[in-house]
Parts: C-alpha cells; sequence; structure tokens
C-alpha cells in the first residue's frame, strides 16, 4: 500500500514482495551499482531474505557496519566511503540502507554526502526506523555525547516498510519504537494515544494499523514542512530533553534512543503542565503510561548539569534559550516555546525524583 508521496518522499508499507521494490530497481537503477549497508543485526537476521528474494541484488556489494549507537561517528563514515571509492560508485549509483535507526541515520549522511549527494532507499528493519527514523530525510551522526550534531536533509528515492523484519526483533527493539509511536499520537492524534495505552503486549503492534497510522501522521507532517522551518518541529516533542539523557548515558549505562525519548517526554509534559498548557490529568495519564514501560535510571547528582551541558547545544536553541515544543492537550502541541535554563533545571529534578 502506498501511504503517501510528494515531491520529496515516495513510501510503501506493504510486505517487500508485493511491492514496487524489484520493477523499481530495474525501472531506474539497472546499470548502477548498489551497495547494501547493514549492521550487524540485520547482516544476521535480515540480509539473506532480501538477496535471496530479488534478482536485481545479486551483484550488490554488501557493506557491514558494527551495531550500536556508539559506531554513529564519523570514523565509521570514512570507511564506508572509502569503499564506495574503492568500488567505483558514481553519482548515478545506489545505496540501500538495511537496518534500524542506526543505519539508517548514517546510511543518509553517508549517500547525502558522498559525490555530493547519491541516491538512496530505506528498508527500515526496526519499529524505531518504521514510525522514524526511516522517514523524513534527516540524516546524522553524533559528536562525542551530541546526539545527530552533524547532519543533513536528504531524502531517500523510496522507503519500503516491511513488517516480516518486525518479527526477528527482541521486545526492548519494539519497547524503543513504541515511544515514537506514542509520541506522534501525543502531537497530533489523540484517538492513536487511545488505541496504543489498551495495547497489552507490544508484540500486538506487528499486525496492527497503528503502524500506518503513525507513518501517515510523520510523513504527513514532514510533508509540509521538509526542511523543519515550522511544522515539522512539532515532532522533536520529548527528544530536547530525551537527547540529554542519551548523550549523557551514552558512554556510562547506554539506553535507547525510545527510552530516552520516553523519558524526555515526561519532563516535557512536565513543562507543558508548570506552564499551564497542559491539564494536571493529562500530564498525570501520559507519565503514568510511560512509566509502565520505561524505567528511570539511577542518576548521580552531578548528572543534572552534564545533561544541561548537552541540552543547551540543541541544533533549535535561540538566544541562550532552550527551544521545546510542548503540549496543549493530548493530541494537540505546539511549537518554539523557548524557556529559561532554571526551569529545564527543574523539570530534570522532577523526573529524577520520582518513584
Amino acid at each position: 500500500m502506498r501511504v503517501l508521496e510528494s515531491d520529496n518522499m515516495a513510501f510503501e508499507v506493504s510486505p517487500l514482495m508485493e511491492s514496487s521494490f524489484e520493477r523499481m530497481l530495474v525501472e531506474n537503477f539497472s546499470s548502477a551499482n548498489i551497495a547494501i549497508l547493514v549492521d550487524e543485526n540485520t547482516h544476521n537476521y535480515c540480509l539473506d531474505y532480501l538477496l535471496t528474494s530479488f534478482n536485481s541484488l545479486s551483484k550488490a556489494e554488501v557493506i557491514l557496519l558494527p551495531a550500536g549507537e556508539e559506531n554513529k561517528i564519523i570514523e565509521v563514515c570514512i570507511q564506508v566511503w572509502e569503499a564506495l571509492a574503492e568500488y567505483q560508485f558514481e553519482k548515478k549509483d545506489l545505496l540501500i540502507n538495511l537496518g534500524g535507526g542506526l543505519v539508517s541515520d548514517l546510511g543518509g549522511f553517508i549517500a547525502s554526502t558522498y559525490k555530493r549527494g547519491i541516491s538512496y532507499i530505506n528498508i527500515p528493519t526496526s519499529l524505531l526506523a518504521m514510525v522514524d527514523a526511516g522517514i523524513g530525510g534527516k540524516t546524522g551522526i553524533d559528536l562525542g555525547n551530541y546526539k545527530n550534531l552533524i547532519g543533513t536533509i536528504f531524502f531517500p528515492v523510496y522507503t519500503y516498510v516491511d513488517n516480516h523484519f518486525l518479527r526477528t526483533l527482541p521486545d526492548k527493539e519494539l519497547k524503543n519504537g513504541y515511544a515514537e509511536m506514542l509520541k506522534h499520537a501525543l502531537i497530533s492524534e489523540v484517538e492513536l494515544w487511545h488505541i496504543l495505552v489498551k495495547i497489552d503486549s507490544l508484540n500486538q503492534l506487528i499486525n496492527t494499523e497503528a503502524i500506518k497510522q503513525s507513518i501517515v501522521i510523520k510523513q504527513t507532517i514532514v510533508s509540509k514542512d521538509p526542511l523543519e522551518n515550522g511544522p515539522r518541529k512539532l515532532l522533536n516533542f520529548g527528544h530536547t530533553i530525551g537527547h540529554g539523557i542519551e548523550g549523557y548515558l551514552l558512554n556510562k549505562n547506554p539506553v535507547s534512543h525510545g527510552h530516552a525519548v520516553a523519558l524526555g517526554m515526561i519532563g516535557e509534559s512536565y513543562l507543558s503542565y508548570k506552564l499551564n498548557f497542559l491539564s494536571n490529568t493529562e500530564f498525570n495519564q501520559i507519565k503514568d503510561q510511560l512509566l509502565k514501560i520505561y524505567e528511570l535510571p539511577k542518576m548521580p547528582t552531578s548528572a543534572i548539569n552534564e545533561i544541561m551541558k548537552i541540552i543547551k547545544q540543541d541544533k533549535k536553541n535561540k538566544l541562550n534559550k532552550i527551544n521545546f515544543t510542548l503540549l496543549e492537550a493530548i493530541g494537540k502541541a505546539s511549537i518554539d516555546n523557548f524557556l529559561e535554563e532554571e526551569m529545564v533545571e527543574e523539570s530534570l529534578n522532577y523526573l529524577f525524583n520520582l518513584k
């Protein structure tokens, strides 16, 4: 099923064997060199399915990345650029990103910068990548503890979503993507929120329409504002505090991106409540739902200062104020709320003192 198409995006949600994938390769890349970018997990669990199902990939090169957020760095990009140069890749050639958020973010960045841009396709294999990282053209790598500080906006020629790959995922990876689905509901669709909070087991997500609904929400927002000058900032809810927490813990006791965003959504919902945007009742509903699934990591007293250093480097900040997307209600959000540091520190204190 084609979910949405615009000048920048083409997207299908369907079994890959029933999609336009093979036809698209034949029509557009029959004379191209093709490389498939995988990490250790997708190499082991997903690559064979792709290679044995599509004749057009019989001569594709495979480039293997080490798994883990700590590898989303410029040194790994250099190794892939060198491999593409060794394979004599040209502007007409194609990179296929087969993997989760790491592969989507890093592979898109590599494609956007190699020879000033070559075509790439995303085939997301994790729930997080299907509903978030594989959509929208944002690419990026980390710089030290700073998440996605280096990156571009460069759209794939196509994105294919096949929930076949979700069956390879452990429960913790479903939790990782579930957080982003909750975010989409909180900023845009109260009905989706009600559906998601009623799910008893995350395995139920695999065959629900909720994944398609979540994808449509993100695609619709991105299509209106591809370069993030306005409405696309809605998608940053939970990410300002979330990236601070994720970056702080990266080399200590790492948490997944979705876990960090879930904690960020509690902190930013607290800010929404304190500013009288969000009712106490809805704030508690959000907090309680997230705490049912995502545990609070133990933090030393020095953590808040370190997290604040990361937050103050956020790309969206302006004039020494920290920029937030905040909630007005479940299903409705507002952008460009610039807050003083003291209020952000208050939200972190609240978050880390929750029981």
